[in-house]
Parts: structure tokens; sequence; C-alpha cells
């Protein structure tokens, strides 16, 4: 079985979907890697050390993708780039299925199996193989290192000859696995910490991080399946909003991660809040690849209103490329162990972690969340 890592082509991507060490691994196990010329550049992984670790090296992007049994990627393809997938061969990558559905169809009429890392289930069995979990936690940490770095003021608390200077107060939205890393890395930072979940699930793990948690009473259910936080109706978050309003009034840093998949994110922070907060305030919205939890994130820019510098990222994983590219090889390197058996793919559809991830087989769309967008994407266009 050939595996082949391509190069990512998407703008500021500087992961790679497999690094050396899980490529000797690979190797290991009798498979044949090949590595596209330049893959792991980004993430200062050369391609001399693919070739010892026992890859081989494919300058032509359209041999590698074609001869490949199954594509291993970061970033969802480009579509001439599913077109250089032989028919019927495999694809494992993020693929964003639920918000570019048509990138789904393109896949299934190729006959390719395709498996989107962004599906893997939040389980004990799945969770050495969860993307989505580590690169959430590389976007946590960087967002308080950006908002640490545009604050005019210290973190920590500090007393010297000159006086005492008081902690800066940081309030995290939204307490998922990027939530968490952020209260983790604030309060290594030495600020004092406070966050907001619409789970109250998520108190006992947001405190065992010593911050506070603010709680607020919503009427209707607020988790989905496999952990994460539900799309919640507009009674509900203006009730969230009013009861957030003065925390962030308060605040120093607002870090803002509450995303919803395949839907717009949530909008926590009013424009109105954001001219209540006190100059040289700082807000980094990680939810701004899906609009921004704050009414004034603007995708992609930093931008100043009414004081408040607000910073709209995207792609945080792609800035800490080493070990992002770590972890997501170790997801990767895990999955496939799991699916290959006798130098084939295996898939048992009866089990969860196939069921769900794969999203393309045969010909056809296996997800029906998929199915869903699609179809609502015809209704729109027609």
């Amino acid at each position: 079985m050939k595996l082949a890592v391509a190069r990512e082509i998407e703008m500021g991507e500087r992961r790679v979907a497999l690094i050396p060490d899980t490529v000797a691994k690979l190797v290991k196990l009798g498979l044949e890697v090949w590595v596209e010329a330049g893959a792991g550049v980004g993430a200062f992984f050369s391609d001399a050390a693919y070739e010892s670790a026992g890859a081989k090296i494919i300058s032509d992007a359209a041999t590698l993708w074609s001869g490949a049994d199954v594509l291993l990627k970061v970033s969802p393809p480009k579509e001439h780039e599913i077109d250089w997938l032989r028919e019927e061969g495999g694809l494992i990558s993020f693929l964003n299925p639920l918000a570019d559905p048509a990138l789904v169809e393109r896949l299934a009429h190729r006959r390719v199996t395709a498996f989107g890392m962004e599906l893997i289930p939040r389980t004990t069995r799945a969770q050495s193989m969860d993307a989505l979990s580590s690169q959430r936690s590389v976007a946590g940490y960087k967002a308080v290192l950006l908002a640490a770095a545009a604050l005019p003021k210290y973190f920590p608390m500090l007393t010297t000859a000159a006086g005492t200077i008081a902690p800066a107060k940081v309030l995290i939205i939204g307490a998922g696995v990027a939530g968490l890393q952020a209260i983790a890395t604030a309060r290594r930072l030495g600020a004092i910490v406070e966050a907001y979940d619409i789970r109250p699930v998520a108190k006992e793990e947001v405190q065992s991080l010593g911050a506070k948690f603010i709680e607020v009473k919503l009427d209707e259910e607020t988790q989905a399946a496999g952990g994460y936080a539900k799309e919640i109706s507009d009674a509900a978050k203006q009730k969230a909003q009013q009861v957030l309003a003065e925390h962030i009034k308060a605040s120093d840093v607002v870090i803002t991660t509450a995303q919803v998949p395949g839907k717009k994110a949530p909008v926590m922070v009013t424009e109105e809040m954001v001219s209540q907060m006190k100059p040289g305030s700082v807000i980094v919205d990680i939810a701004a690849d899906q609009g921004g939890n704050c009414a004034c994130t603007e995708p992609g820019k930093d931008v100043v209103r009414h004081g408040v510098t607000i910073l709209g990222p995207i792609n945080l994983p792609a800035t800490v490329p080493v070990h992002a590219s770590q972890l997501y090889a170790k997801n990767i390197l895990t999955l496939l162990q799991y699916l290959i058996k006798d130098g084939g793919l295996q898939l048992n559809f009866e089990d969860d972690i196939i069921g769900d991830t794969c999203i393309t087989h045969g010909g056809e769309i296996r997800n029906q969340r998929v199915k869903d967008a699609l179809a609502q994407l015809t209704v729109n266009a027609g």
C-alpha cells in the first residue's frame, strides 16, 4: 500500500500530515510512503529527513496524487487536486464537509473513500485520533500569547520598588478544548481568569484549572452529541449576553472560542459591549473563520474599535507548525493503524470510528448531516 503526503497549498498553511518520525513507524509496518518535495518545509522538516526515515520524495504533485492508495493532507483539497486523485483511492484530511458539501459531492463522484478528520468521534477509544481536539488545543494556547503581546499591560501581578502591578483580568468564552487550553495558558502567565460556557458540565473542568466559572441558567439543551456545544435559541443567546456584558466590561482580555460545526459562529460580544471595555483592552476571536463571536471581528485582520484591539486570526494551529504537525501526524498514524489490516483498508462501517469518519465511499456520500447540508445548498441555489 502506498501512502502519500501532499504539500499544502492553502495560503498560510504550514503544517504537514506526517512528520519523519511517523513515516519511519509506517515504513516499519511494511507500508510505502511517498512525500511530495517540500511538503515539510513550512514545519521545518526537510526532504532529507523524510528520506532518512524511509520515504520516497516525489517532485511532481500530479504523480503523487494519482499514484497513492491513500492520500494524506491537512487542509481540504482544491478542485484540481481532487481531479488528480485516482478513482476509488483513499483520502484522509480535514474536509470541512458541513460548510463545503459541494467538495464532498466531488469526492463521491470520483468514488474516493474519504475520511474527515474533524468527524472523529469524541470517545475514549478514538481519543488519540482526535485531530480536531489536538489542533484546537494549539489554537487556544497561541490565542493567549497573541493577547499578551497585544495588551499594553503585564499579565501577572508584580511587586516592584515602584509599586504593585495588578494582574490582568482574562475572560474566556467557550470552555471546549481551545478554551480550556487558553485558561491554562493565561493562568500560567499569571492572569486572573474566568470562563463561560453554555454547557453546565464545563464548570468542573474550568474550576479544575483555577478559573472562575460564570453561570448562566438556560432553560434548554445546550450539549450536542459528542460533548460539543449545541446551537441555542436567540432568546438564550440574549440572556447569556446580558450576564456576560458586565464581565466583558471588567476584563482586560477576552478570548472567544465558541463555534458550532457547520454553522456561523454565534455572536457573543456585541459592539455595544466592546464600547464599554477599557481603552487598550484586547479581544482575540478564535472563531473568526466562522464569522466571529465578536460583532466587530474582521476575519484575518487586526482592528481597533472604541479603543479596543480586536484580533481575528485565521488558522492559528498553522502558526505553531512544528508541534501542530507532530500532534496531527500522531492522530493520522493512530487512525491508519486502526484502518489498515493485511495491507489494505478494512472498512467496517458498523464501527463508530469508521462509520462516523468516512464521508464518501463507493460513489456515495455516507454521512447524513453532509447529505442534509448538500440538499440545503441545492434548495438555496434553486
